[in-house]
């Protein structure tokens, strides 16, 4: 994929050396092109030898190749990163004074913008404005993170990370280039990710190997295609994707209450959490000490609370898309599928995502392979590949059962 990687003036311009390798890395052809400005942070040395392409701010290098027509025209994704309040001011009034500006007019794919100023910047009436303008046209400018700022100052104003910048701007197009659909703007999308823990004592819990890694695509999916999402993340470790607001979570039952909360509005709730399916019955407020004749330790379990079928068949909401997961292995009594069909039929959701775990399959990989099940069992699709890619093709499914 060819990507425009736009740096502006700021001391967050380091950064984008990151974005930059992380770019290249996942193998896409990056162009960076710099304002001025950004030559007194970052040098144009840096940006050929991590890109491999030459680097110029001027409209008028290289007049044969027309760069400022040209870079923009054959892009399939641009980026700015840091995006000062200067560049923000000069795309929404729609100047071309520099390359960057002119390769910004140009763009036929997705825009993506990160700021990165001072607080008070951020929150002037002029830099609100110049924001709303821009999303109105349908470019993606982030939020910027809250954190030290130069000097002693804190507050909203920081560059979000480079993960989370390269997770979202690469969410927003398929493998082929082509920018997905904005079909989710106006949806409201709760997603629960990673696994519950569920104490034995204040040191030791009931937990599983689920690292929210394919939650926390369906959320970075979501987002790129316009909804506005919750994440409710139950001990995830992972980077959250900017954009999104997160929910952290500990136990089943704190899960269940945030969900419900977060879910009462929402046009869509995906449990892609794995949910413990038991707790103690009592939970020691003492470490557990282990007996000094070697006696063994007997614990007694009682079920939680099953949330995707309350969600299924107890609706927040009586237009509400329902989306399960079924981690599943199979046994002497059926294969992934056969339980996953006897699940789907039990939970009440529209869809039930299957896939099979085990040692070195689904939990914590980057790949998956699923078969989304309807409310009857009946498979609706299957995919496999990568998380993100399988996430894309679960929000195909659930678009075709939202109600205008």
């Amino acid at each position: 994929m060819r990507i425009v990687l736009g740096v502006c003036g700021g001391v967050a311009a380091y950064k984008s050396a990151l974005l930059l390798r992380l770019l290249t890395e996942a193998g896409h052809d990056v162009r960076v092109v710099p304002t001025r400005a950004s030559s007194e942070f970052v040098g144009r040395a840096t940006w050929e030898a991590l890109s491999g392409h030459p680097v110029t701010a001027d409209v008028f290098d290289d007049v044969p190749e027309v760069a400022h027509v040209r870079i923009g025209q054959s892009a399939d994704l641009m980026i700015v990163a840091p995006a000062t309040a200067d560049l923000l001011a000069r795309a929404a009034a729609g100047r071309a004074d520099d390359l960057l500006a002119a390769s910004l007019l140009m763009a036929h794919g997705p825009v993506v913008m990160a700021p990165a100023m001072h607080t008070e910047m951020w929150r002037h009436p002029a830099t609100v404005a110049n924001v709303a303008t821009l999303r109105a046209r349908g470019v993606h400018v982030l939020d910027p993170a809250v954190g030290r700022l130069t000097g002693p100052d804190s507050g909203p104003g920081r560059l979000p990370d480079p993960e989370q910048i390269a997770a979202y701007a690469l969410a927003l197009v398929d493998a082929d280039g082509r920018a997905r659909p904005q079909d989710l703007v106006g949806r409201r999308v709760v997603v629960s990710a990673g696994g519950t823990r569920e104490a034995l004592d204040p040191v030791r819990y009931l937990g599983n190997h689920s690292s929210g890694r394919q939650g926390i695509a369906l959320a970075t999916a979501a987002a790129a295609r316009g909804a506005q999402v919750t994440l409710v993340a139950a001990n995830v470790d992972l980077p959250v994707p900017t954009g999104v607001e997160v929910v952290p979570v500990g136990s089943g039952a704190q899960l269940r209450e945030a969900v419900r909360a977060a879910g009462a509005t929402a046009d869509v709730v995906v449990m892609a959490a794995a949910v413990a399916d038991f707790r103690p019955a009592a939970s020691a407020t003492a470490k557990i000490k282990k007996s000094a004749d070697g006696a063994g330790l007997t614990l007694e379990l009682v079920p939680t609370t099953d949330i995707l079928a309350e969600l299924g068949h107890d609706r927040l909401r009586a237009d509400q898309v329902v989306v399960g997961f079924a981690a599943e292995t199979g046994d002497a009594h059926g294969s992934v599928l056969d339980h996953g069909r006897a699940k789907a039929l039990h939970k009440g959701a529209d869809l039930l995502v299957v896939n099979a775990v085990g040692d070195g399959v689904g939990f914590g990989t980057p790949d998956n392979a699923v078969t989304v099940l309807d409310g009857a069992g009946e498979p609706v699709l299957a995919a496999e590949g990568s998380k993100e890619s399988v996430a894309h093709a679960v929000w195909d499914a659930v678009v075709l059962r939202l109600r205008p």
